[in-house]
């Protein structure tokens, strides 16, 4: 583990096995940068980041593994967006994914094998969800891969409402002259659903194979639900390398878990492998909406290997 200085801020850095991570705990909590050393000296990215990145708007930085809390995606009330009613009944404006992302965080732990963090919010952060908690998340690096958990801690007197998530940018293709139609993504899914982009709310999606190429637009902005285990698996096709993206340890998730698959553009080097407590606007319809009762905690873990 060693500081780097890069772009006016100073990093983290942890060489772990074969493995090397990047990240920016106080900020975020963000995990950066992830590569891997293979057995003829090269190096592949696993988590992808893009050179020359803004990090006094790092909410916008399409890159590495921005921190979806308290809310996945966009939050919708009563048709419009970027708003949620909790149980007293006001409306609240939320940004996109949540508060966490460009929030600041105070380093709990650092060993030579990963991070602690907690959430400080900002005046922003305390009017977007105004109630009385601790929120934590914890990285653990191994040596071909990673696992992270959430916890949110219940310090007031009445039911807090989260539905939090991972927005892991994976560099894809990673083998030179490849595309996306070169690569296959395995989602154990009994329901496919969307988000209506006018009022917030699940609607049909499309009906996918197990396995699909991953140049299918079929995949964007698709929420994956009903799982019938918490692996998704993706790589090349025919060869070794693939990635697994699990969510939480039960092998068959909570019914409302959800993995949602998404990219910018046809051509954007990363594809994005999202583990979600529940769809989009959790909020708003409820489905996938969790509640930490007073004085509890509540935990949600993801794991991602390469083999």
């Amino acid at each position: 583990m060693e500081k780097v200085p890069y772009q006016g801020q100073t990093l983290t850095r942890w060489r772990v096995g074969n493995s090397t991570f990047l990240a920016l705990p106080e900020k975020g909590a963000r995990l950066m940068n992830w590569n891997l050393t293979l057995g003829d000296g090269s190096v592949r990215d696993v988590l992808y980041w893009p050179e020359n990145a803004d990090f006094a708007d790092i909410a916008k930085v399409r890159g590495g593994n921005p921190i979806l809390f308290p809310f996945n995606g966009r939050c919708f009330d009563q048709g419009e967006i970027f708003f949620w009613r909790a149980a007293d009944g006001v409306r609240r404006a939320i940004p996109l994914h949540g508060i966490a992302r460009q929030g600041d965080f105070k380093i709990t732990h650092l060993d030579a094998r990963g991070f602690g963090a907690v959430f400080v919010p900002g005046a922003e952060a305390k009017v977007a969800y105004p109630f009385d908690y601790e929120f934590t998340v914890t990285y653990r690096f191994e040596p071909f891969g990673l696992s992270c958990e959430f916890a949110l801690t219940n310090l007031g007197r009445e039911p807090l409402p989260w539905s939090a998530g991972h927005h892991f940018y994976f560099t894809l293709p990673w083998s030179e002259g490849l595309t996306r139609s070169d690569y296959l993504i395995r989602i154990p899914a009994t329901k496919r659903l969307k988000q209506d982009p006018a009022n917030g709310l699940l609607i049909a999606g499309p009906a996918l194979q197990p396995d699909e190429p991953m140049n299918n637009k079929a995949l964007i902005d698709t929420f994956h639900t009903g799982l019938r285990s918490n692996e998704v698996v993706f790589g090349e096709k025919g060869r070794p390398g693939d990635i697994t993206v699990r969510l939480g340890a039960d092998k068959v998730p909570h019914p409302d878990a959800t993995f949602v698959t998404w990219s910018l553009a046809d051509d954007s080097p990363f594809f994005c492998v999202e583990p979600w407590m529940g769809p989009a606007n959790a909020a708003g319809h409820k489905v996938g909406l969790h509640l930490v009762a007073p004085g509890q905690t509540q935990k949600f873990s993801v794991s991602v290997s390469v083999r």
